[in-house]
């Protein structure tokens, strides 16, 4: 999701290029370097549950169609012995949120996903409203297994409905149908004080009047978070190969003030770019992201961000499962780990941060990256004469122009 930095040439050899997997001894972290940090940003985790039970035409994530039945115990003790090498590189950090992402995590059992939560927590600390986020999918859903999550200690759901239209669903490859996504948000809010839907818009052979009928069902379920996604065809991806045919750009912009306009009737408060919620139900751990904070990813093909003294670290785990198992198991589950290049900083904050509504802190600019104000000065300047943000002398928003034209905003932070 977030690309990785350009390596800067390292003084020790880093463990992807030993070709061990392995990760290094703490002090490699700590070596000297062109950047210097304060107390690092707030930590998260991301768990990758890889299986689901039928890859979508539209998906380039790491996720890979269950041929029989899914190794769960083999591959939460992976997880878990992924974890434990980790520790020396996280410790004495505390932890604010937790993802279980895919794949489709849903298709594990509570037992197994109340195992790994046990697991995390006897060996790191997490803060008291540690808020912990379970994808789900409502092909996957049975009465009561969203309540077993819960008791498994999942605080909040996020439901890949994606439609309600069987049409559409049917056409972007989902394994359930409107009547089971019905029943799936049913459960969610009965069984969770928090959760979040999500939808796509821009879908193949989508009219406006579909696209209102999917949301007014949406909301009709009193969500607390909606994510509304534009369907993009992905490289590498079924719909790649064989495009369908999709809205016109100018049908799709009018779809999204479409939403907009009816979500905030409705109480929720656009905050991200493709994020809508209400009061205190904004996502914690997508917002950690988005504001440049740490993340330990574990689990096949995840990917993780760490801050030290000198550096920011991006690392990626081997993303075919039973690699991942074996490499993780013998104590080796980095495929590739490298420093965020000094020049690529801005870009990498940018990101993220100017997602975001409400924008950033040029005070927070400079912990999150270790970077003076100044290189960012150029380009904000740039930025703001063409109306894509405003400034004052502390803090830096997106404007309607910004949000429209996002790609064309964060480019102008692209270093040479």
């Amino acid at each position: 999701m977030i690309p990785a930095g350009k390596p800067l040439p390292p003084l020790v050899a880093a463990p992807a290029e030993r070709g061990d997997g392995a990760l290094s001894d703490p002090v490699h972290y700590m070596r000297a370097g062109t950047l210097r940090f304060g107390a690092p940003p707030p930590l998260s985790m991301y768990v990758h549950l890889p299986w689901c039970l039928k890859k979508c035409p539209y998906c380039d994530f790491n996720s890979h169609e269950a041929r029989g039945a899914v190794p769960e115990d083999r591959y939460i003790d992976a997880l878990i012995a992924d974890l434990e090498a980790s520790l020396p590189i996280v410790w004495g950090r505390t932890v604010i949120s937790i993802f279980f992402g895919g794949g489709t995590p849903s298709l594990f059992s509570p037992e197994s996903i109340e195992r790994l939560i046990g697991a995390i927590r006897a060996r790191l600390r997490l803060a008291p409203d540690c808020e912990i986020t379970l994808e789900a999918n409502p092909g996957t859903f049975e009465r009561d297994r969203f309540r077993a999550f819960r008791a498994a200690g999942v605080t909040r759901l996020s439901v890949g409905v994606q439609s309600f239209d069987d049409r559409h669903l049917q056409a972007i490859g989902r394994v359930h149908d409107g009547a089971q996504a019905r029943a799936a948000l049913e459960e969610a809010a009965s069984a969770f004080s928090t959760f979040n839907l999500d939808l796509m818009y821009a879908l193949p052979g989508q009219t406006m009047a579909q696209l209102e009928a999917d949301v007014a069902t949406a909301l009709s379920f009193a969500p607390p978070h909606l994510s509304i996604y534009h369907l993009t065809v992905e490289p590498n991806t079924y719909f790649a190969k064989h495009p369908p045919r999709l809205p016109e750009d100018d049908d799709a912009y009018a779809m999204l003030d479409r939403i907009t306009e009816m979500t905030g009737g409705a109480g929720l408060q656009r905050y991200e770019i493709s994020a809508y919620a209400r009061t205190d139900h904004i996502c914690r751990h997508n917002l950690n992201y988005w504001r440049f904070g740490d993340y330990l990813g574990i689990g096949a093909g995840a990917h993780g961000k760490l801050t030290f003294a000198h550096r920011v670290v991006r690392q990626v785990r081997f993303r075919e499962p039973e690699l991942y198992m074996r490499q993780a198991l013998a104590g080796r589950p980095l495929a590739q780990e490298n420093d965020v290049a000094r020049a690529d900083l801005p870009f990498e904050y940018m990101m993220n941060a100017l997602r975001l509504r409400d924008g950033f802190a040029l005070q927070d600019f400079a912990e999150r990256t270790g970077l003076a104000v100044t290189a960012i000065a150029a380009p904000l300047e740039i930025a703001e004469k063409k109306g894509l943000v405003t400034r004052d002398l502390h803090h830096v928003r997106p404007t309607e122009r910004g949000f429209d034209f996002l790609s064309d905003l964060q480019a102008l932070f692209l270093g040479e």
